[in-house]
């Protein structure tokens, strides 16, 4: 009676599978490319595929540079993690600043004081200016319709705008990264990942993150049912009251629309066990800017949005 492949000493295990999904990606990309980019916020999926990213090219140094576009309203500690992050790696960081492009008058604030929609034209204009013609992404097809739509190489017109018709088929993980000039390619090495999958990962390779993604005391206010944190963006306003509660975040932007959860989950191994019994994808409980309609997402990746 033989094994079965489980019981193999040489079977991988899901978090191995998805490991070496996202190596082989980047490598791909390294190869069919000539100006790759990685999107990187310090946010927790953008810090696991800059894991994997250096991973996938070590010893080497990491062939790539790294792009972050800036609201403005960022999180402190989100920020100090970044640039702790590229100091330590000696990689280069390009910064397209939203702040810069409203001083400019190229772009205007919205009445409810979020940014993160305002984030293409700076991404699209960096994209240009550089040169860039792969674009990593940390999205996760689990995270929101929109993005469960689209494949790992995602084609974006001269415009950055996606075309759902124009998604091409990924049979035997055989990408097509064909493009015109003027074009470009997103990449998603996470797609088929979870958020749980994230965080088991984050725990099985020991990977600091932002302190904010762990329960912490914060001054917090209650809108539209999310509890948001103070800041310059405009919160809280009159009958907003803040509060001072024990609260995480699962996901990390723009504070202006970014919420805090009630958590006491002050270890990784506790973070897991909330995330195991969640029935709320992490964007669809915490994120404002994916309330705005059903159709949210989709629209802003229509004009060319992450």
């Amino acid at each position: 009676m033989t094994d079965s492949p489980t019981d193999s000493p040489y079977a991988l295990t899901h978090l191995d599978a998805l490991e070496s999904e996202a190596v082989h990606i980047f490598r791909e990309v390294a190869g069919e490319f000539e100006r790759p980019v990685i999107l990187f916020s310090g946010g927790k999926d953008s810090i696991v595929m800059l894991h994997l990213a250096l991973k996938a090219f070590a010893p080497a140094p990491l062939p790539f540079a790294l792009l972050h576009v800036d609201t403005g309203h960022n999180f402190p500690e989100v920020l100090a993690y970044r640039d702790r992050t590229v100091a330590e790696h000696g990689l280069r960081l390009h910064v397209a600043s939203v702040q810069e492009f409203i001083d400019a008058g190229r772009l205007r604030e919205r009445p409810d004081g979020t940014r993160n929609p305002l984030q293409t034209v700076p991404l699209l204009d960096a994209i240009a200016a550089h040169r860039f013609d792969a674009v990593f992404g940390g999205g996760r097809r689990d995270e929101e319709k929109a993005r469960a739509k689209e494949r790992v190489f995602s084609l974006r017109d001269e415009f950055g705008g996606w075309d759902p018709r124009r998604q091409r088929p990924e049979l035997w993980q055989l990408y097509n990264g064909r493009h015109s000039p003027g074009e470009h390619v997103r990449v998603f090495p996470l797609s088929n990942w979870t958020e749980l999958d994230v965080w088991q990962y984050i725990a099985r390779e020991g990977i600091d993150l932002p302190s904010i993604y762990y329960a912490h005391e914060r001054d917090v206010f209650r809108r539209s049912g999310m509890w948001l944190a103070p800041g310059g963006w405009g919160g809280p306003k009159d009958g907003e009251e803040l509060e001072r509660r024990l609260v995480r975040y699962r996901t990390v932007g723009d504070m202006s629309c970014t919420g805090a959860v009630d958590s006491d989950a002050v270890t990784i191994e506790a973070v897991i066990a909330e995330i195991a019994a969640s029935r709320l994808t992490e964007r669809g409980a915490t994120r404002a800017d994916d309330k705005l309609s059903e159709a949210a997402m989709e629209d802003r990746k229509r004009e060319g949005y992450f």
